[in-house]
């Protein structure tokens, strides 16, 4: 049952990703990406942070015991991998176009793998890699990347998928260690805040007549994506592996493609579709593999 809600929590969350793409992209009218991200997160904190308070208060000193500094060195790095990976995506989508940037971010779907592979010494399943080549194809596919131009920008997301892969894998070695899926949401969403801020503070402006302006963006992304969507992240990589949680949360390019077609209008191609069946396969391949050895 555990293994289900968590399947769950990570299809939400990549859900909610998927649609938060546009929020990323038209928030940026009249404020920098910095700007952006500093009263998006922040926001995202103001929402998790009660439900700290409710729900987690009483077992954290318990939770704490299993290691006071580990627990504030991996909540730092997760904060820090956070920050940089959407940074780099947030300023990437300045000189690239959503199409680019959706593709090129899918590349933390190997890296997280070869990370693990390389630096863990774990074996992982060999499901992952048949998966990773299709969820690659069908990234490839949905985002009609053969119409566009590789630029600069496409530099920055692909750095910016290292730390998404960082990302991934430091949550999931800090959640097997302490239970405390809220808690960890709220100290990274505050890091990445303070983080934006100190980096916009310096080489933005902060007009609150212009935040005010892309509201609607920032609470969407700030509330639903950087609040609810990186905990269910979180709880999600209690009982899912890094590798197979990456490649379930490549279905965020299959749902920013509906949420397109559904909200935008956009038509979708039969290459969209093919993108969005390898993508699919890639995760039934990731699940489902390793299920047969311990069937049989």
């Amino acid at each position: 049952m555990s293994k289900t809600v968590s399947l769950f929590s990570a299809l939400l969350c990549t859900f909610i990703w998927g649609t938060t793409f546009i929020a990323q992209d038209t928030g940026m009218d009249n404020i920098g990406p910095f700007t952006f991200n500093a009263v998006r997160f922040f926001v995202g904190f103001l929402a998790i942070l009660p439900l700290v308070f409710l729900f987690e208060m009483k077992k954290f000193k318990s939770e704490i015991r299993l290691g006071l500094k580990r627990f504030i060195v991996l909540s730092f790095f997760i904060g820090l991998s956070l920050f940089l990976g959407s940074a780099l995506q947030q300023v990437a989508l300045i000189y690239t176009d959503v199409a680019n940037a959706a593709f090129f971010t899918i590349f933390y779907v190997p890296m997280v793998p070869i990370i693990i592979f390389l630096f863990k010494k774990k074996s992982i399943h060999w499901s992952i890699w048949p998966s990773v080549v299709l969820c690659l194809i069908g990234g490839y596919l949905l985002t009609n990347f053969y119409d566009t131009t590789v630029r600069l920008g496409d530099t920055l997301v692909i750095l910016g998928a290292f730390f998404w892969s960082t990302h991934i894998i430091f949550t999931g070695i800090i959640i097997t260690k302490y239970n405390l899926p809220l808690t960890i949401g709220a100290i990274q969403t505050l890091l990445v805040a303070l983080f934006s801020f100190i980096v916009g503070i310096i080489y933005e402006e902060f007009v609150i007549k212009n935040i005010l302006n892309e509201i609607d963006s920032i609470l969407y992304a700030g509330v639903l994506s950087g609040g609810l969507a990186f905990v269910l992240q979180i709880y999600a990589q209690k009982n899912i592996t890094p590798a197979p949680a990456a490649i379930i949360f490549s279905l965020e390019g299959v749902f920013a493609t509906i949420a397109a077609w559904v909200l935008l209008d956009q038509i979708l191609g039969i290459n969209n579709l093919l993108g969005c069946f390898f993508i699919l396969c890639g995760v039934l391949l990731s699940q489902l593999l390793p299920l047969i050895k311990k069937a049989v």
